[in-house]
Order: structure tokens, then sequence, then C-alpha cells
């Protein structure tokens, strides 16, 4: 039994995720879960429900505690007006106001209930921070139902709830996430030359402050934040006049890393006292239609790169 539980700690990581939109706190969720559910199995009948439908109701409520005095979660731009002109970047918000990657490599080699397709759209950032819009009990149904494809018997067993209570969630929670749905992107695919070049070419663009490439590989709605700052830049000609007037990247270098949620990942490192050249923020892209739509650069996630292929730390 406990070979099997194993087996559903991959598929836990991914529905915790969805729940609590922090990668940081994905862990301990599922570590609780299997104590738990370790704890409970000599009471688990599995002629009332199936052992995956039961693990998941362990997981819903360790979620729904952790979710208990949460607020919700964001990236920069859910959270105010784009800081176009304005060079203040103001003050970091605690980790606990903001989305947080979690690294593909954590999911594969697992059996996610989700298709690979609909995997891409349901761990982006721009959709697990329009989960955070719904309710907690709300944001369990819509996963259990239109993500990881459980009956409407199995959601409200999950939920310890009558299948009406948990179709009217789920109906409340359909709407309002479809007032914040996020645009599609493209699908990031690891050996997509075009993807690779237009990668590259940004690369490139920052690493020798070109603005007229930036420019030239940004979507015309392109937007950059830098969690845990609120500061973020909406439209091309920002985010490049934003390179050509700061100098403090300008030793910086860029190297392309492995997917998360479903985006193409860049590790930022900046040079130590020594030259060293060290972790330094994480960035996840998005592409749309051929072009970097949107670039969220994640500060002081160093400790984090192994995850996403990437080294503790780069040669001069």
């Amino acid at each position: 039994m406990l070979t099997i539980l194993e087996s559903l700690r991959g598929p836990l990581t991914g529905y915790c995720y969805r729940i609590l939109g922090s990668s940081s706190e994905v862990d301990d969720a599922v570590q609780e879960t299997m104590v738990r559910a370790l704890r409970a199995i000599e009471g688990y009948d599995p002629d009332r429900a199936g052992l995956s439908t039961w693990v998941h109701r362990i997981a819903t409520n360790v979620c729904l505690d952790m979710m208990r005095s949460a607020e919700r979660r964001a990236l920069p731009w859910d959270m105010g007006p784009a800081s176009s002109g304005n060079t203040d970047i103001g003050v970091p918000l605690p980790a606990a106001r903001w989305v947080e990657p979690l690294a593909d490599s954590r999911l594969m080699g697992t059996v996610d209930p989700a298709s690979l397709a609909m995997r891409h759209e349901t761990l982006r950032l721009a959709f697990i921070t329009a989960l955070q819009w719904l309710p907690p009990r709300q944001r369990v149904v819509l996963v259990l139902r239109d993500v990881l494809g459980f009956t409407a018997a199995e959601a409200a067993d999950v939920m310890e709830t009558s299948v009406a209570a948990a179709n009217s969630a789920l109906q409340r929670a359909r709407a309002t996430l479809e007032k914040h749905r996020p645009h599609p992107t493209d699908v990031p695919e690891l050996d997509n030359v075009t993807q690779r070049d237009l990668l590259q070419r940004y690369v490139q663009a920052f690493q020798t402050h070109d603005v007229h490439e930036l420019v030239a590989v940004l979507a015309h709605d392109a937007r950059s934040g830098m969690p845990p700052f609120l500061w973020w830049l909406d439209g091309p000609a920002h985010i490049a006049a934003a390179m050509a007037g700061s100098d403090a990247c300008a030793e910086d270098r860029l190297l392309l890393g492995g997917s998360a949620n479903g985006c193409w990942t860049l590790g930022q490192y900046r040079p130590d006292q020594n030259g060293v050249l060290m972790p330094f923020a994480l960035l996840v892209l998005e592409l749309r239609d051929g072009r970097i739509s949107e670039i969220a650069t994640f500060l002081g996630h160093g400790d984090r790169f192994g995850e996403f292929g990437l080294p503790e730390l780069l040669e001069p």
C-alpha cells in the first residue's frame, strides 16, 4: 500500500500547486497528506471510494487548512497599474503574496490526470493566478472537475458535500474564472528551433543592451514584472526604456533552463565581488504568436535553480 500511495505523490504535487499557487508550500502539503493517509490507511474502505479519491480528500483538507488565513496570491500586473515611466521599484512584499513558479521536472514521470495539453494550460502562471480569484472550495471543485476530470460524485466525495452543492460551486467558479481567464499562448516545445532562436535573440539583446532587438522580439502588448516588487512595465517601449536607462544588469548573463509552468525559463546570473556569476533571478517567459508576451522575473530563487536544470554558478 505504501508503494501505491507513493505513486500518487506526483499527481498530488500538481493538484496542491494548482490549489495553493505556492511551489514552496507544495512539498509540505503533499508530505502532510502522505502522513495523514498512512495513519488512516487501516480505516480506508475501497467499497466507499477509490484510493485516489480518498487521498485527494485528505489533500484537500490539508490545503484548505493551509489557506485558512492566506491572502490571494498574484503577479505584479494583477495587483495594480503599470509603473511605466516610474523608476522607483518600491519595497518588496512578503513571499506569501506571490504566485510562485513550479518546475515541470517535479511532474515529469508522474501520472498527472491532466492531459499534456491541459497540463500546459492549467499550470501556466497566468492560470494559477486566475484560480486565486476563486474562494478555496470553488477552486478545489474546479480543479477536480475541469482539470483532473473527476466525476461530479467523486468531486462531491472529495469535498465531503452533496453532488448538488459541488455542482453549484462549480458553476460559480466557472463564471468567475471566465472573467479572469488568460489569453492562449504558444505551447513551449524544447526541440522547436524557432522558439529557441527567439529566446536566444532575447538573451543576446539583454546581454548587449540592444534596445532595437529587444523591441523586435517582444509582443506589442508584452509586460514584464519583478516579484516580490509591485513594479511592472507595460509594452515594449517601456520595457526597452527601462533597459536603456539602467546599467544594473550590464554584467549579468542569461542561461536557458528547463520548463516551468508550461513555459520557458532563463536563469539570470550576476557577478559577485570576486567576479563569479551567481544565481540572481529566475525568468519565466510566455510566448504568443512568435513573440515574447510576458516576462516574470522572480528574484531570490537562486537556491532552487537546480530544479530548473540550471547550474549553481557560471564560469566567467
